[in-house]
């Protein structure tokens, strides 16, 4: 897919200590084989021929983190080392104790299994109110962010804003370019009112004091979002209108259906999905994902560790 041409190479310049859960997946090795060609050091596989989690010397300690943070989890010593060992939650501890600096899930698990392993082990970042997932598409448009299409069913205003804030602070560490975000719905500006679009405006509003610096216009339908002629017609003087990069979905429906029909279609090429707002970074791989998907999905965990560059509460 490429979806930069220097994806890889940003990404290891960071020499990012990765680790894989599900190390005994042939795909999952074949890839950390190629990261490490790429120049990454050597990536971290749990399972296989590669870490035994019940007699690893870190066990104890992710066991003991474990037990700190959700001691109602918990019933003993015992228990907290067993839960520990399990693949997931032994990634995501070792992420937690800065031992690696991102985990991926691994493609025998679902995304929900690997958001609890990472709420357990160190949870959403600062300013944050709700983890989220984003997809990274290469159109014709460019490289497109469209978030949330896989977590959060039915966001408030404010988790929608939160939702934004996150993919605005990914987008500048993983593709490096000036976030502009439009809030999706089915009318544009002031052409249609009701609850759905005073919903969206809302999470507009929210959004803006979050990040006063950036670039963000709501509500916008897709075509006004994405194409300069539409946008000339239904938003002039929009300062994201047929240029925006970061499409936020009001709602799951909205946002799954989008990316799968497009998905389905051949329209584009998809990435992910991956998730975002988390303290540490950790995310998941669709099942049955190939080597190419997989080095690329790390190589975006990688630089979610990096420095956001936006300014003005991001």
């Amino acid at each position: 897919m490429n979806l930069t041409p220097d994806l890889l190479s940003r990404a290891a310049a960071r020499k990012p200590r990765l680790v894989f859960a599900d190390g005994a997946d042939p795909a999952v090795a074949e890839a950390a084989q190629r990261l490490e060609r790429a120049g990454f050091p050597a990536p971290l596989l749990v399972g296989g021929k590669g870490i035994n989690p019940a007699k690893d010397d870190r066990l104890g300690a992710i066991a003991q983190r474990l037990r700190e943070r959700h001691p109602d989890r918990v019933r003993d010593g015992i228990d907290a080392l067993d839960q520990a060992a399990d693949p997931l939650r032994f990634g995501a501890g070792l992420t937690a104790l800065k031992e690696a600096d991102g985990c991926i899930g691994g493609s025998q698990n679902g995304n929900v299994d690997v958001l609890r392993a990472a709420l357990w082990a160190f949870g959403p970042a600062d300013g944050i109110d709700r983890v989220s997932s984003a997809f990274y598409l290469k159109t014709a448009f460019g490289i497109l962010t469209l978030s949330d299409c896989a977590i959060n069913p039915q966001p408030t205003p404010a988790v929608l804003a939160s939702i934004a804030l996150a993919a605005v602070r990914d987008r500048t560490r993983l593709i490096g370019d000036k976030p502009r975000v439009a809030f999706l719905s089915y009318a544009t500006g002031r052409s249609a009112q009701g609850p759905l679009i005073d919903h969206v405006r809302q999470a507009v509003d929210r959004f803006r004091t979050l990040a006063p610096g950036v670039a963000v216009d709501g509500p916008l339908q897709a075509d006004a979002a994405l194409e300069a002629e539409a946008a000339q017609h239904k938003a002039q003087g929009s300062p994201v209108a047929g240029k925006a990069n970061i499409l936020i979905f009001p709602d799951l429906n909205a946002g799954n259906i989008t990316f799968r029909l497009l998905k389905a279609l051949g329209e584009v090429r998809c990435l992910g999905p991956l998730l975002q707002g988390l303290a540490r970074p950790m995310t998941g791989l669709s099942r049955g994902a190939v080597p190419d998907d997989i080095v690329e999905m790390a190589a975006l965990v990688a630089l979610q560790g990096a420095q956001s560059t936006i300014q003005g509460g991001v």
